[in-house]
């Protein structure tokens, strides 16, 4: 309403303004000119004001209007009434930079494909293009294995075994859902990313799928290896992921303990985005279980937070160069070790055993395909009290979003984590 009456003012303003300078050259030739120029124009209205003064009374009654939309855009939102009259819409958008260096050359699905978001999480890599829910282009290249350190992979078309699998998904302007198609043979791939400090994969990319995908890309990449941002060297603890909070509270035991031996266990599910919230935490520290309740906080200017953390930072740590000794590894303690792993829960994961047993997949990284053909991937986030699914999905470097969907919908699921 307040937008209609501030243009419905300024037309009316404008219109007497045109009549004005109509009315000025139906006196004269040389009024007419005369009158587009601002002292000109006043000139002509004291001179001739019968001529003038019925268009000078339309742009008048445009005032009207004018002032009580701005009275009204005033009382309901003062931030723009502010950025409206300061011009600021006319200064050029300042682009913020670019946090990865991605270039790229090539088309997916027969369209340029310009990502603007990477990731290499466990064995997932993701190329994302748009910032909405659903990407507008998006690539997903799904490892064998979960990659550790540098990556360097050749696959040729006519290559077998266990290969990356592709996938490929863009999103038409008239589409709600899009689109998606896989292949794990038969393509070219060539991955060559060296770790970049602090948390990045950098290197060359090129993908070329079978002629029906009009899919050809070829360049260099930059992904993150985790859901940490730096700035100025330093974590950024401002951004809302898991893996911000888990630095966050594994620098506060350290500090409060006054030890780095401080092994976090699995955080519940976290209510991001959120400005504070309640949990407890499970950790060994100096080899001793601990159950400790915490609050989190999160503020303007230093991020996330443990509430009361007064503690003052460890000291630097000193490296030692230790002498040069042999040690034969007892056969008991190795055997130990590798009774003492985590079993893979992918191994019998099943959508029974999901709804059967949610808690033990929450906050777990999961694909989801259903019926109509849709894919979507994101982190389990348990089961509401209607029965459906839900899982949350991370945008960008601080954006989530949540989806529900029935069991009777999914045709198939996967646990992309042990």
């Amino acid at each position: 309403m307040d937008a209609l009456l501030i243009l419905g003012g300024l037309l009316l303003i404008l219109a007497g303004l045109v009549w004005l300078v109509m009315r000025a050259f139906g006196t004269g030739l040389l009024w007419g000119w005369a009158s587009l120029l601002p002292p000109f124009t006043l000139l002509y209205v004291l001179r001739h004001w019968r001529s003038a003064r019925q268009a000078l009374g339309l742009s008048a009654l445009g005032f009207i209007p004018l002032i009580v939309g701005l009275s009204l855009l005033a009382s309901q939102d003062s931030q723009r009434l502010h950025a409206l009259l300061s011009l600021q819409w006319l200064k050029p958008e300042v682009q913020a930079p670019a946090e990865l260096s991605i270039a790229l050359h090539g088309e997916l699905h027969g369209q340029p494909f310009l990502p603007q978001q990477g990731e290499l999480l466990g064995s997932v890599l993701s190329l994302r293009e748009g910032q909405d829910f659903f990407a507008s282009r998006e690539l997903i290249i799904r490892l064998p294995q979960p990659v550790t350190g540098a990556l360097r992979l050749d696959v040729l078309p006519g290559d077998q075994g266990p290969l990356p699998e592709i996938e490929v998904s863009w999103l038409l302007p008239e589409q709600e859902l899009p689109e998606a198609r896989r292949l794990s043979h038969g393509y070219t791939l060539h991955l060559d990313l060296q770790p970049l400090p602090p948390n990045k994969l950098a290197g060359d990319f090129h993908l070329v799928l079978p002629a029906q995908f009009k899919t050809t890309l070829s360049g260099r990449v930059e992904v993150f290896r985790n859901g940490l941002r730096y700035r100025d060297g330093k974590v950024d603890r401002h951004i809302d992921s898991s893996d911000t909070l888990t630095y966050v509270i594994e620098d506060y035991l350290q500090r409060r303990f006054a030890t780095r031996a401080v092994q976090l266990g699995d955080l519940p599910a976290l209510p991001l985005p959120a400005d504070s919230f309640e949990l407890t935490v499970e950790a060994q520290i100096n080899g001793q279980a601990q159950r400790l309740p915490m609050r989190l906080n999160k503020s303007a200017s230093r991020g996330w937070a443990v509430e009361a953390d007064r503690f003052a930072p460890l000291p630097e740590r000193t490296v030692v160069t230790p002498a040069l000794q042999t040690q034969v590894m007892p056969m008991q303690t190795a055997s130990s070790a590798r009774i003492s792993r985590p079993l893979d829960r992918r191994l019998r994961f099943s959508l029974e055993g999901l709804l059967r047993s949610p808690s033990r997949y929450e906050n777990l990284s999961m694909r989801v395909s259903t019926a109509r053909g849709n894919t979507a991937q994101g982190r389990f986030q348990g089961v509401d009290p209607q029965g459906r699914l839900v899982i949350r999905q991370r945008l960008s470097g601080s954006g989530t979003a949540s989806y529900t969907l029935r069991p009777e919908e999914i045709s198939t699921i996967e646990l992309l984590e042990p």
